[in-house]
């Protein structure tokens, strides 16, 4: 959370415009007498809809940040209807449930209204939300959405100032071994026992083990990934617990206080989201505890139940991942890498052909793409990297393969910000250099589909050397060096591989 870098202090600017955005959303509908209830409501959908909208466009965002009530509203409805008929109520959130998950093959949009779609159910359960309370509900999530966006769109739009690379796509497959399809069957499972488990342990709190198991599954992509994920949830809320007595239970509820803290998590969560789960969790667990002082019913006891709820879902989301069309950290990984790899080629290509004079060719997106493809490797080696893995051998090669992915991230980026120097020119050893980059990527990897060699590259003329490629032909060598490196931890040993060849 301290040391994790922050290039334009855009992680520090969109967390105080979410607390901007929450904190006028509560105070709207405070202004405008809505319940307790009904401005909790307000807050936590202010602060879904600027967490979870990521589309690639700001127009996109105000698309579906305008679509979060067609989801939002029906499922309140019917999460109220089913409040007094339990069975029926389990039933129609596992539906929910699976298509939130499977929702996501629609990207970044699917993501949210789903997400969104899953909250507006666990929010009636938090608040034992009736049908009588429905309208005054509906007007406190218009309220608060059109309050954030006023914020998020109006007052601050940060997104309209800077270029926001699209998320890579989801691991392909088909059928079953689509990678939205399969995680929606396995979150169904593992809500499913976290449901069943967590009302044995409460029938006021069980959805709490619910909300675990669901979270767990938010960008994850294998075993690995879901155990580490999982770990760091039970972590986080374990130490915000802790907090939480220490925090909370002695304010009592009283508003000022509490409200000025809540402001304050609202702050960590969204500026720990990208770096530490387990800080995020702590935030929210804070926070959830602060609600519930407000609402009159926090002791030691629900705070204690909170964290055999947390345990009770990261159980059930391991019982998911490792029973339901399992996918193993190694495949992930590997997946991951070759993407990687290939988009470092892509970028290289670019960057040659806009240094020989193509004006058309930009390095610029796909060095940008490069940053997001590391962000999913890293998430997938991260069970192998964790300080608790005892596999030693793999944790250090996959500790070697991240650092050499990174140093070609650094090449790629000044590779691409040379070739959108105008002093710069096409030299006749550029080509040479780029037909080796290619060679080492295809060494470290699989043929990728539609894919053309150098063939146009090389046809293109070559004056003489020029100062103005140097700066590029060292990037192009370090990166050359980095990838040749690559191919020692990449060909592990049959009993500890990270990526095939």
């Amino acid at each position: 959370m301290f040391v994790a870098p922050d290039p334009g202090l855009l992680r520090l600017r969109v967390s105080l415009r979410a607390v901007l955005g929450v904190g006028l959303s509560v105070t709207a509908a405070e202004l405008c007498g809505l319940s307790l209830a009904a401005s909790i409501t307000a807050g936590l959908a202010a602060l879904l809809a600027l967490f979870t909208v990521g589309d690639a466009t700001v127009r996109a965002q105000i698309t579906t940040t305008a679509l979060l009530p067609a989801v939002g509203f029906p499922v309140l409805a019917l999460a109220a209807a089913l409040h007094g008929t339990p069975t029926a109520r389990d039933a129609a959130w596992l539906v929910v449930i699976f298509a939130g998950v499977y929702a996501r093959r629609w990207g970044p949009r699917g993501h949210a209204l789903g997400i969104f779609a899953f909250m507006m159910f666990f929010a009636t359960q938090f608040l034992h939300a009736v049908t009588s309370q429905l309208p005054e509900l509906y007007g406190a999530i218009a309220l608060a959405i059109a309050a954030s966006a006023s914020v998020r769109f109006g007052l601050w739009c940060i997104e309209r100032h800077i270029t926001q690379p699209a998320a890579p796509a989801p691991l392909a497959g088909r059928g079953l071994a689509r990678h939205t399809t399969r995680q929606a069957f396995q979150a169904t499972v593992a809500c499913g026992f976290a449901l069943g488990v967590g009302q044995v342990l409460s029938e006021d709190r069980w959805y709490w083990a619910v909300g675990a198991a669901w979270w767990i599954f938010v960008n994850t992509a294998s075993r690995g990934e879901t155990l580490v994920r999982g770990f760091r949830r039970v972590l986080g809320t374990v130490v915000g617990i802790v907090a939480g007595l220490l925090i909370a239970i002695p304010l009592h509820g009283a508003p000022a206080p509490t409200a000025a803290l809540v402001a304050v998590c609202v702050f960590g969560i969204f500026y720990t989201a990208a770096p530490s789960y387990s800080w995020m969790m702590f935030f929210v667990t804070v926070m959830a505890g602060l609600l519930y002082g407000l609402l009159g019913v926090l002791h030691p006891g629900l705070l204690v139940l909170r964290v055999q709820e947390t345990a009770v879902g990261a159980l059930g989301a391991v019982i998911g991942v490792a029973v339901v069309l399992p996918v193993t950290t190694h495949t992930a990984t590997d997946a991951w890498i070759q993407r990687a790899l290939h988009c470092v080629r892509r970028c290289t290509a670019a960057a040659a052909h806009r240094l020989a004079g193509d004006e058309s060719a930009d390095p610029a997106p796909r060095a940008a793409e490069l940053e997001l493809l590391l962000i999913r490797v890293r998430l997938s080696l991260a069970p192998l990297v964790h300080p608790l893995s005892p596999l030693r051998a793999r944790r250090a090669r996959a500790h070697q393969v991240l650092v050499l992915l990174d140093e070609c991230a650094r090449e790629v980026r000044g590779l691409a910000a040379v070739a959108a120097d105008p002093a710069a020119s096409h030299d006749a050893r550029l080509t040479a250099a780029c037909q080796r980059v290619e060679a080492a990527v295809a060494a470290l990897v699989s043929p990728e589909p539609g894919h053309k060699a150098w063939s146009a590259l090389a046809a293109l003329p070559a004056p003489h050397h020029h100062p103005g490629a140097e700066a590029a032909l060292t990037h192009l060598h370090g990166l050359e060096r980095a990838l040749g490196e690559l191919a020692a931890p990449l060909r592990s040993a049959p009993r500890a591989p990270l990526a095939a060849a």
